[in-house]
């Protein structure tokens, strides 16, 4: 199969030059070694069953013999033995030269007896997702974030190819990259069996800890049900002991510890720029899947009902779009949060860019919501300007765009300069 160029490609040539190894982390199935693999020479991958125990044998004689190989060498699932963090960062101090190693992993290690040295100055850090529209060639990519983050974008009368029906299908579907050459009905099921498997096994291989396949898929469901809100965890803990009975807090911030751990759920974190001298911020994170297709696979869910439910479907529109723009926002240095204050006022995504410029950016499925959106974007731009007016002086800088995205057909700029782009328009 011909190799689909992802986004992330240009972060890990560039971070080649830079260190002397790199980590591309994110979850399973992603497509972190097929990535890796275009710019290694050499690999060594540390999943096989069939040599693992070689390895690890290996390793306790002479771990330095596990990096002998052309560089960049690519070393695939490193944590499945955690001392060659150290030997490659000792082998990188040795060398001092970049682009020695790629090492790519699924998991954050559990805490353990051995020291691993932080990396730093060493390392370079990649973050990688499964595919967005554009990647997956669902988004034609006619209006990109970049151009709007520089002013160069004119987003009038562009065209999405997504339809509301195909909208709640790829959001199903996610973007694991072995769903996306396949029929309908076989990529659906690629995310059930994600699911299935980190319930049955990942989140008791992750450490050796035994854990309840059927709480792990009561906790997934519970926290499914909350995906792109600031729910509290007593809220959350409530549904999953109505659910599966009686169980500690301990032991569900254990398996939810886990998920994290293996990249499967993430916080979009608070933005709090002080815009309000009287009003509290909630500096609660969002709940968020690294992919979409994960909470509704762990709900059931079916395009066709996803749907009919625009409610349900709203918030996990919203988790897509927050993966997207991740992944777009990331390769230009952008970080993507989140802002409410206790008068509920909101915003749906603030992404902020190493050059100091940020943009404020709303969520809405259709196109009674885009309004609303529109709206909002008004209050935030109203009460930023406000509150440099009250000081005499630029105390929060304003926003170098506004923009809705949203599940519609045709893109347009409001008069007053707010961009409205079909999340089927959007590239990076």
């Amino acid at each position: 199969m011909d190799y689909i160029k992802r986004i992330i490609d240009d972060v890990i040539e560039l971070k080649l030059q830079v260190t002397g190894g790199i980590l591309i982390r994110g979850p399973k199935w992603c497509g972190k070694t097929t990535s890796a693999e275009q710019f290694a020479k050499s690999t060594l991958k540390l999943q096989d069953t069939k040599t693992i125990q070689k390895y690890k044998q290996i390793a306790d004689n002479d771990i330095f013999l596990l990096l002998e190989g052309e560089n960049p060498r690519l070393i695939d699932e490193w944590q499945v033995i955690p001392n060659i963090w150290n030997a490659v960062r000792t082998d990188i101090d040795e060398k001092n030269e970049a682009g020695l190693f790629i090492l790519t992993g699924s998991t954050i290690p559990p805490k353990r007896d051995e020291k691993l040295h932080t990396g730093i100055g060493r390392f370079s850090f990649v973050e990688m997702k499964p595919f967005t529209l554009f990647e997956s060639e669902d988004s034609n990519g006619s209006i990109s974030l970049k151009d709007i983050l520089d002013g160069n974008a004119v987003v009038r009368g562009q065209k999405s190819d997504i339809d509301y029906r195909r909208l709640a299908y790829l959001t199903c579907r996610g973007g694991w990259p072995t769903a996306l050459k396949r029929s309908e009905k076989v990529a659906l099921e690629i995310a059930k069996e994600y699911v299935k498997v980190l319930t049955n096994s990942d989140i008791s291989e992750y450490d050796g800890v035994q854990r309840k396949a059927d709480l792990a898929r009561t906790i997934l469901r519970a926290y499914s049900r909350h995906v792109s809100t600031m729910s509290s965890n007593k809220t959350m803990f409530d549904d999953i002991r109505a659910f599966y009975g009686n169980v500690t807090d301990a032991t569900i911030y254990d398996y939810l510890s886990v998920y994290k751990s293996l990249y499967v759920i993430e916080d979009v974190e608070a933005w709090n720029p002080n815009l309000r001298s009287k009003t509290s911020i909630r500096t609660s994170p969002k709940k968020a899947f690294v992919d979409p297709s994960i909470g509704i696979a762990a709900l059931g869910i079916s395009p066709g009902e996803l749907a009919l439910d625009p409610e349900t479907f709203g918030l996990f529109f919203e988790n897509l779009v927050n993966r997207d723009l991740s992944v777009y926002a990331g390769k230009i240095g952008g970080t993507v949060r989140h802002y409410r204050d206790r008068s509920e006022l909101e915003c749906d995504h603030v992404i902020h860019f190493e050059n100091g410029k940020y943009g404020l950016v709303e969520t809405k499925l259709g196109s009674k919501q885009t309004d609303y959106g529109i709206e909002r974007l008004r209050e935030m731009r109203d009460l930023i300007k406000t509150k440099n007016a009250t000081a005499n002086r630029t105390i929060i800088k304003e926003p170098d765009f506004y923009m809705v995205i949203n599940g519609g057909e045709t893109a347009f700029t409001t008069e007053d300069g707010i961009f409205v782009v079909p999340i089927g328009c959007l590239k990076d």
